[in-house]
């Protein structure tokens, strides 16, 4: 097989999904983007002599033939990401019915002008990738940007169950949110997050370490106030339970309660429908001392007593606060506390400290298992 001929199944293919772009065009893009990488790769995996002939102009050669035969859309750039896509999504092939075709020739064989009439030796092919990329492509090519599989795979699952927008998945892997929920898990739970994505089933499953809030733009040093830092937040309200995770809804700020004549006030309240239970936030602009624990627990009684139904599950209080001693949230807390001194930040965390973080508590997990 010569490259006219590979140009000419580039031709086809291109074509043929173009028909079905009506139909979903996310989806035939990623398809057709799918296809053009295994077409590369087949044809550089066809021996010793064609490697010779194309060599590493064959990216280059293929781009201009494509450009001037069907327009833009491929650039040197793309039909590299294109490979690179096939390469990362390669399992995928093995996902296919045993009869596809497995060779680039094979495949040229099957492929007729519209793959909704493929022979019997190429069924279903189109329509079960279709089934696998859940994702338009501009998210594949975020998602192309995160090298460990596993991680990749909770970005994956967490941007098609929240129909987070490209720009949000930038957002979460920038600011390393599989590290931070693999940090609050046990190594043997972190595995869980690549399969299934993040599970809301308990208090603990919707805290990180640390919470992020770099879309407010506040200065990490100047001195605002709590108002200020919970004004913020509630201008960028939609970023925030971004943050926040699954299943949060907004109720109210400075929600105020009232005993004998003396006022509180709660900072954030919101309420969480996969847990069915009510979130207080409460914000600490600096350090964390042991009265505002005192006081958020006073403040989650108030809505386990006069405020939440009987069929909903106990409140949960996080107290966000810029520096914390875990000494003296262990000492004042109670053990199984419905309560959490979580820090905040104001930039983007560093990936490779979260990482050392969770290899250290990987080795703390693995020596308190018993020996045999």
């Amino acid at each position: 097989m010569n490259i006219e001929k590979l140009i000419g199944l580039f031709e086809q293919t291109h074509s043929a999904l173009q028909q079905r772009a009506a139909r979903s065009v996310d989806t035939a893009l990623v398809v057709r983007n799918w296809l053009f990488g295994w077409y590369i790769v087949e044809f550089e995996n066809g021996g010793a002599e064609r490697a010779e002939l194309y060599g590493k102009e064959l990216i280059k050669k293929l781009s201009e033939k494509l450009t001037e035969n069907l327009g833009k859309g491929f650039s040197k750039r793309s039909l590299e990401q294109f490979r690179q896509f096939y390469l990362t999504y390669k399992e995928i092939t093995q996902a296919l019915p045993a009869q596809s075709p497995n060779t680039l020739q094979k495949i040229t064989q099957a492929l007729p002008a519209e793959l909704d009439k493929l022979p019997e030796t190429m069924p279903n092919v189109v329509e079960q990738l279709a089934s696998r990329f859940v994702l338009g492509w501009t998210h594949y090519v975020t998602l192309l940007t995160v090298r460990n599989d596993y991680e990749r795979r909770f970005y994956e699952i967490e941007a098609a169950q929240n129909n987070w927008g490209y720009r949000d998945l930038e957002r979460q892997i920038n600011s390393s949110l599989y590290e931070r929920i693999a940090l609050s898990k046990n190594k043997e739970r972190v595995k869980e997050l690549s399969e299934k994505g993040q599970i809301i089933e308990k208090p603990q499953d919707v805290i990180k370490n640390p919470f992020v809030l770099e879309f407010l733009n506040l200065p990490e040093h100047p001195h605002y106030s709590e108002h200020q830092l919970e004004t913020a937040i509630i201008d960028k309200l939609e970023q925030f339970l971004l943050e926040l995770g699954k299943g949060f809804l907004f109720e109210a700020r400075q929600k105020r309660f009232t005993f004998d004549n003396d006022h509180f006030y709660v900072d954030l309240v919101f309420y969480n429908r996969l847990l069915k239970s009510y979130v207080i936030i409460d914000l600490k602009r600096d350090k964390l001392v042991h009265q505002d624990l005192g006081q958020m627990q006073m403040y989650v009684n108030y809505f386990d007593r006069f405020v939440k139904l009987d069929d909903e599950n106990p409140t949960i209080g996080i107290v966000l606060c810029h520096r914390k001693n875990d000494a003296v949230v262990e000492l004042t807390l109670p053990q199984n506390s419905n309560i959490y001194a979580q820090q905040y930040q104001l930039y983007l965390p560093s990936k490779e400290e979260l990482k050392k973080q969770i290899e250290e508590a990987e080795r703390e997990f693995e020596k308190q298992l018993p020996t045999t």
